[in-house]
C-alpha cells in the first residue's frame, strides 16, 4: 500500500530566455531542443539520480503545434537520452503550464505513486505566437460567456487599472523600472547565471554562437523614459512595453522527489512543497487570479500572508503584481518581493515561467536561513491564478 509522501524540489535549471521573433537568439532553434538542453543540463548537475529512476516527465507548452507539439514530455525524454522506459506527457494551462507540471507531478509523488519526476515547460513565442491557429468556440461570444477581447492580455491588464484607480501608471512604471534594475544587480552579483544552461545558437548568417544570458534586459530604464512610452492596448491607457513582460522564447526544468528517494539517494533538496492552489476569476480581468489562488493555498497550509518571507510573483504586467501586493497590504517595493527582478526584465516564455519562479526562490532560500516560507504565484490567461507555497529546508531562524 502506497504511503503519503513529502514532495521536494531537488533542483531546477533553465535556458537563458531570448527575445521572440526573427531578431531573437532562438529564431533558428527548435522549441523541443530547448527542452532537451534544459533536461540534459539538469540531469548532468544531479548525477546521483539514476536516469532509469525517473517515473515520469511532464512538459508544458501553451501553443502545442509543430516543434512544440507531439507529447513534449515523451519526445523530450527520448531526445535527452533518458531510457525508453521513462514515460512522459504534455500539459497546457497557458502561463501556468510549468507550474501545473510541477503540481501534477507533486500529486503523484505525494500519493506515493512516483519517487522521481521531471517537470517543466517551454514556449517558443517566435515560432508559435500565443493563440496561433486557435479556434475559440463561437459560443463564447454568441452567448456572451466572455468578452471578445478577453484573450488580449494587455486589455485585461488595463482593466485592473480601471477597477483599482489608486493603482496608477506611475506606480506600475516604478515597479517595471525596479524589475530591470534588480535583475541587472542580480546578474552583476552572479545570482542568476549558475542555474542557466548554455545553448548553442545559429544566427541569420549561419554562424554559431552561445546563448548564456537572458536577452531582453534593459537596465538603463528610467522613470522619465517610461513616461514617454505609448500605450498600445488602449488610447490614453496605462499599460506600456515598460510595464509588460516581453514576448520570449525559453525552457525550464525541475527535478522533484519523494522523501523516500531523497533519503535513499542522498539528495539535498532546495525546497519542500507545503501547498498549492489554482483559482478562476473573470477572464476579462485575469491578472487578479493569483489573489484567490494564494488565499486558497495559504488556507490549505494553515498559514497567513505574514508567514511568507519571500515572494516570486510572475510579472506578466506590473499592474498584475501590484494588485496582489495591494490586496495583501504589501508595499510595491517590499524587499521580499522579486528581489532578483522578474519577467518584465527577464522575460516570460508563457508555459515555462512557473519553474523560473521556483528556481529563483530556491536559490534565495539557500541564502536566507532566516526565511521559512516562500510563495511562487502567477496569473493565467482566460481568468485563472496559480500559487505554490514552499518551505525552506535550510531554515534555522537565524540570519547567516
Amino acid at each position: 500500500m502506497a504511503e503519503i509522501s513529502d514532495v521536494y524540489f531537488v533542483d531546477g535549471m533553465r535556458t537563458p530566455f531570448g527575445r521572440a521573433g526573427e531578431k531573437g537568439m532562438y529564431w533558428n532553434t527548435r522549441a523541443d531542443d530547448l527542452v532537451v538542453k534544459a533536461m540534459i543540463g539538469l540531469m548532468d548537475r544531479n548525477p546521483d539520480v539514476p536516469k532509469d529512476r525517473v517515473d515520469d516527465v511532464a512538459i508544458a507548452a501553451t501553443t502545442q503545434q509543430g516543434d512544440q507539439g507531439l507529447t513534449l514530455g515523451r519526445t523530450g525524454a527520448i531526445l535527452a537520452g533518458l531510457p525508453q522506459t521513462v514515460p512522459g506527457f504534455a500539459i497546457d494551462r497557458m502561463c501556468a503550464g510549468a507550474m501545473t507540471s510541477v503540481t501534477t507531478m507533486a500529486g503523484s509523488i505525494g500519493f506515493g505513486m512516483y519517487d522521481i519526476a521531471l517537470a517543466g515547460g517551454v514556449e517558443h513565442m517566435g515560432r508559435h505566437p500565443l493563440g496561433g491557429n486557435a479556434d475559440p468556440n463561437p459560443r463564447f461570444l454568441t452567448e456572451k460567456l466572455v468578452s471578445a477581447d478577453a484573450l488580449n492580455m494587455g486589455i485585461t491588464a488595463e482593466r485592473i487599472h480601471d477597477r483599482f484607480p489608486h493603482l496608477t501608471r506611475e506606480r506600475a512604471d516604478r515597479f517595471g523600472m525596479l524589475s530591470q534594475h534588480k535583475a541587472q544587480a542580480a546578474y552583476d552579483a552572479g545570482k542568476i547565471q549558475p542555474d542557466l544552461v548554455p545553448v548553442a545558437v545559429k544566427d541569420a548568417t549561419g554562424a554559431w554562437g552561445l546563448a548564456t544570458e537572458d536577452e531582453g534586459r534593459r537596465p538603463e530604464t528610467t522613470m522619465e523614459g517610461l513616461a514617454t512610452l505609448k500605450t498600445p492596448f488602449r488610447p490614453h491607457g496605462r499599460v506600456t512595453a515598460g510595464t509588460a513582460s516581453p514576448l520570449t522564447d525559453g525552457a525550464t526544468m525541475s527535478l522533484l522527489a519523494s522523501g523516500t528517494a531523497v533519503t535513499e539517494l542522498g539528495l539535498r533538496p532546495k525546497m519542500k512543497m507545503v501547498s498549492f492552489a489554482f483559482a478562476g476569476v473573470e477572464p476579462e480581468i485575469m491578472g487578479i487570479g493569483p489573489i484567490p489562488s494564494t488565499e486558497k493555498a495559504l488556507k490549505k497550509a494553515g498559514l497567513t500572508i505574514n508567514d511568507i518571507g519571500l515572494f516570486e510573483l510572475n510579472e506578466a504586467f506590473a499592474i498584475q503584481v501590484i494588485s496582489l501586493l495591494d490586496h495583501f497590504g504589501i508595499a510595491d517595493d517590499d524587499p521580499r518581493v522579486n528581489q532578483w527582478g522578474g519577467a518584465i526584465a527577464l522575460g516570460h516564455p508563457l508555459a515555462a515561467s512557473g519553474v523560473r519562479l521556483m528556481i529563483q526562490l530556491a536559490a534565495q532560500f539557500e541564502e536566507r536561513p532566516d526565511v521559512r516560507y516562500g510563495l511562487t504565484a502567477m496569473c493565467v490567461g482566460l481568468g485563472q491564478g496559480g500559487s505554490v507555497i514552499w518551505e525552506n529546508p535550510f531554515y534555522t531562524g537565524k540570519k547567516k
